[in-house]
């Protein structure tokens, strides 16, 4: 049901966020095919996708810069606002680990992408500044804490995924990873996301102790959606993976034509027409 302000407008952000809230159901996973741009956004929504995620990485590539942490809040926020504005779906922002040094900055990274129009973030634990591997765990729950204040400050029922990184970046396994969790819900985040963990072992371990919809990133090798969702995970994600492949194909084109000075690289490609009316909305 639509929400009205004191105004009587009908806030459908606000709606739009329950909605994505509601779509967090374990054994019933919510499948996210991340995108880095409009038209990538476009093209998972035309699919029949029920929400819109971004990818960090896929974001930086496309603006010319690396992925972690160094893309900067005004760029991310403007390609988040641009993402919301072109497709009509729930929208959630990958925001690295907040775009920010202390809490606060993280606060105001997460201020300017709910005004953006996003209804979830994720914010990871992981750190990019050459030292240990994964925050301090007070460290990050003061960053979630910030984040969830932010959040509840604008009236928006943001939905905080917090990212754990233990098994990406080697940092521990299922207990360091479920101690985490824990720390991170009491601290304010909704749901927890573990990227590099997918056999059916490690995530059935995580689903019984995480009290919260489990999110895991998939790829080629990993198990099938339908499989996932009878262990219980609750969001699957496809990250970086999808603008990694499109990139694929650029580089194949690229070398293929300069080398070879054929085309095959280019057979199957998105329609120019189709791709053009679906721009047109």
């Amino acid at each position: 049901m639509a929400v009205r302000t004191q105004t009587g407008r009908v806030n459908d952000h606000h709606t739009r966020a329950l909605h994505f809230r509601s779509l967090h159901v374990p054994g019933e996973p919510l499948v996210l095919v991340n995108a880095w741009d409009v038209a990538s956004a476009r093209i998972v929504a035309a699919a029949g996708a029920r929400a819109v995620a971004t990818t960090s990485a896929g974001v930086a590539w496309s603006l010319g810069a690396p992925d972690g942490d160094a893309l900067g809040r005004d760029a991310a926020v403007d390609l988040v606002r641009r993402v919301v504005a072109g497709v009509p779906l729930p929208v959630t922002a990958d925001i690295e680990s907040g775009y920010g040094d202390t809490a606060d900055e993280v606060a105001a990274t997460v201020r300017a992408v709910v005004a953006a129009g996003a209804v979830g973030v994720n914010v990871e634990d992981a750190r990019h500044d050459g030292g240990a591997p994964l925050r301090e765990v007070a460290d990050q729950c003061a960053r979630l804490s910030a984040v969830r204040k932010a959040a509840d400050h604008a009236g928006v029922p943001l939905y905080v995924n917090a990212r754990i990184d233990t098994f990406l970046r080697g940092a521990g396994g299922v207990d360091e990873t479920v101690a985490r969790a824990h720390a991170y819900l009491a601290a304010g985040a909704d749901g927890v996301f573990v990227p590099g963990a997918v056999d059916p072992e490690t995530v059935t371990a995580l689903v019984a102790a995480i009290p919260a919809p489990l999110n895991v990133l998939v790829g080629p090798g990993a198990p099938a959606v339908p499989e996932l969702a009878r262990l219980g995970v609750a969001r699957i994600s496809l990250g970086s993976s999808v603008a990694e492949a499109a990139y694929a194909v650029a580089r194949r084109a690229a070398e293929e034509t300069l080398g070879a000075g054929t085309y095959d690289a280019l057979a199957g490609a998105f329609d120019y027409g189709a791709l053009n009316d679906l721009m047109r909305g």
